[in-house]
């Protein structure tokens, strides 16, 4: 069974104004379970409309999105909880800044059930887990559960919401340039805890990136949009071994055209 199924998947915005963007131009993609996938392309080729409208927050405007052979086309972000964690760009949006480390992770236990915010305190159990779970990030987080998650950096921050992302493991798992906002050593080491956490659990992914490195090194699936469209779309022994000038060379054979978008270029 699929783990994400997107149909003929259109995209519009200012629909039927002067300004009408059609941003994606019927998309279909199928993703098996344990699927990695790095997305790729320029700035307007519909990398992040490809991931809101995954992820519910974009309205569909034409096709349909399947999540474990459940059709959530049309349901929220919040009835799509049961289904997919998402890591944002920003090591600040995924966590709760007056709150501590293991409180952070008790909420993110709860993902897509009812809470009880009424209910205090961190069970003993649940203390002893997130212990064992941060010492596996080996960043010496294990000894600071009482610490206010706004007062670490915000490397530590982006690894604590990958974990809190994992700890319950989604059907999907979105990360959205989750690794944008760091220094390169940062983004290093957050890349490494992303394999490591994806692959002990054999989470499907679907990650978005503007690093034509960390596309070619990660998962076992690389696509590159242009203009609403893929472009490139290569998997397994195909991907394996490829450099950034082979994927140029790919990208300029499909679409007729250079990539000239320097984000990505300069990565």
């Amino acid at each position: 069974m699929p783990a994400l199924e997107v149909k003929d998947l259109h995209q519009y915005f200012a629909q039927g104004t002067v300004n009408e963007n059609h941003a994606l131009k019927g998309i279909n993609l199928t993703l098996e379970e344990g699927d990695f996938v790095a997305i790729i392309g320029g700035n307007g080729a519909g990398k992040s409309t490809l991931l809101n409208s995954v992820a519910g927050s974009l309205p569909v405007t034409h096709g349909q999105v399947k999540i474990a052979n459940k059709d959530v086309t049309y349901q929220s972000v919040a009835k799509r909880a049961k289904l997919i964690s998402r890591v944002f760009q920003d090591p600040l949006s995924g966590t709760a800044p007056m709150l501590t480390v293991e409180e952070n992770l008790s909420l993110a236990m709860q993902r897509g059930t009812w809470r009880n915010f009424w209910s205090a305190g961190v069970r003993h159990s649940d203390r002893k887990l997130f212990q064992e779970k941060l010492a596996s990030l080996n960043l010496g987080l294990e000894t600071r559960l009482s610490t206010s998650i706004g007062l670490l950096s915000g490397g530590q921050r982006q690894a604590i919401t990958l974990l809190m992302a994992t700890l319950k493991a989604p059907e999907l798992l979105l990360l959205d340039e989750h690794t944008a906002a760091l220094d390169p050593a940062t983004s290093a080491t957050v890349m490494g805890l992303t394999e490591q956490l994806v692959a002990a659990q054999h989470i499907t992914t679907l990650m978005i990136t503007h690093d034509m490195q960390d596309a070619l090194r990660y998962g076992n699936r690389l696509i590159m949009l242009d203009h609403g469209q893929i472009a490139v779309d290569i998997k397994g022994d195909q991907k394996k071994g490829l450099t950034v000038p082979d994927l140029l060379r790919m990208f300029k054979e499909q679409s007729g055209k250079e990539l000239n978008d320097d984000a990505v270029l300069l990565s």
